[in-house]
């Protein structure tokens, strides 16, 4: 019976939009009024009686004068609106700027770009001095540029002098859009004589040799693209997850888990470990580093759509309150991020509780 009745309120719902031009026809009430202005006239302005004073007021819609005729000749179709130039987005790897600073944005996600970043630096000759997978960055070691690659040299420095030694530094961060990736690098240049660490660049391209490398690190990776050559994600397991994960007492009995990593890092391992914990998240606050938790439910599944509800004798569930509903807050502090749980903004979940719930997230981040 219930079935008989979504059709039939399918049926009277599919007819009535058949006849619906008293809404959206010629004459109906949400009409296209686009070209209304086409058949405005001019009319003489409103007369107050005598005695009345007002303030003047200029016409809202003035006719612009040197018009040989306001009534339209011809036929006139409005012209489009000229495209945006997208010739920087084409590509799934492209050197975009911003005032003084420069970066590759490549559409793949950072554990994907750094294998191949560290593979560009050492084909050119580079030798990696230090590298922080959880941090997204690798540094290089001070060279000579005789030590490096001679056409790269002859690309980026020119007719630079031979005495003089530079290292980068390179920093993969999460793009803007989901699944893409930013490059930058830093660059530190010193004489060969000296054994002093200079600073590095304050931004890309303080030094025309970070652009010029950033330009041919691009070419690289497109190169490798169209080549099909594979990224590999084994090789870089580590790079988006935290360094150490800790589950330890923050001072008054209340446990805290400690990421040694950034907030963004940190942030999208806490949402994997949910996820991967089946534990059901109902809200987040990204700004403030709100994960809100509901511990009664799995995590969410995607809802029947329009026609299977309808035609379904299924009842929908009614929305109840769960008692189990808790805060996940990440603290950053230096370059470690702290998770504590709050059963609300004010008040601490309790130490059982919070225990249980750290030790299933700590299990799913290693």
């Amino acid at each position: 019976m219930k079935r008989f009745a979504g059709i039939c309120v399918l049926a009277v719902t599919a007819s009535s939009l058949t006849g619906c031009g008293w809404l959206i026809g010629k004459d109906g009430y949400f009409r296209d009024r686009g070209g209304d202005y086409l058949e405005a006239r001019p009319t003489p302005a409103m007369q107050l009686p005598e005695g009345v004073q007002a303030k003047p007021l200029d016409p809202l819609l003035p006719i612009p004068h040197r018009i040989a005729s306001a009534a339209p000749t011809a036929e006139y179709t409005v012209p489009r609106p000229q495209p945006l130039p997208a010739s920087a987005f084409i590509g799934e790897f492209s050197v975009q700027k911003s005032g003084p600073l420069s970066w590759v944005v490549a559409q793949r996600i950072p554990a994907q770009v750094w294998p191949a970043a560290q593979q560009f630096f050492e084909q050119n000759g580079f030798k990696i001095a230090n590298e922080r997978p959880h941090l997204g960055e690798f540094t290089t070691e001070w060279q000579a540029l005789s030590e490096l690659n001679a056409g790269l040299v002859r690309q980026v420095w020119g007719s630079a002098a031979s005495d003089l030694q530079t290292r980068f530094r390179v920093r993969i961060e999460p793009g803007v859009q989901r699944n893409s990736s930013e490059v930058f690098i830093d660059q530190a240049q010193r004489s060969s004589t000296s054994a002093e660490d200079t600073a590095w660049s304050a931004s890309t391209t303080t030094a025309a040799s970070a652009g010029e490398l950033l330009s041919e690190l691009n070419n690289y990776l497109a190169q490798s693209n169209e080549k099909g050559d594979s990224f590999s994600l084994l090789a870089s397991k580590t790079y988006d997850t935290p360094k150490r994960v800790v589950v330890l007492d923050s001072g008054n009995g209340v446990k805290v888990l400690r990421l040694d990593a950034t907030f963004d890092r940190a942030w999208s391992s806490i949402g994997r470990a949910l996820s991967a914990a089946d534990i059901r998240v109902d809200d987040i606050n990204r700004s403030t580093g709100l994960y809100y938790i509901d511990l009664a439910q799995r995590a969410q599944k995607e809802e029947p759509g329009f026609f299977k509800r309808v035609f379904s004798s299924k009842k929908p569930k009614p929305e109840t309150v769960s008692a189990e509903r808790y805060i996940l807050r990440l603290t950053t502090i230096r370059q470690q991020v702290f998770v504590s749980v709050e059963r609300d903004l004010d008040t601490l979940a309790p130490a059982d509780v919070t225990e249980r719930i750290l030790e299933q997230v700590r299990s799913h981040l290693e």
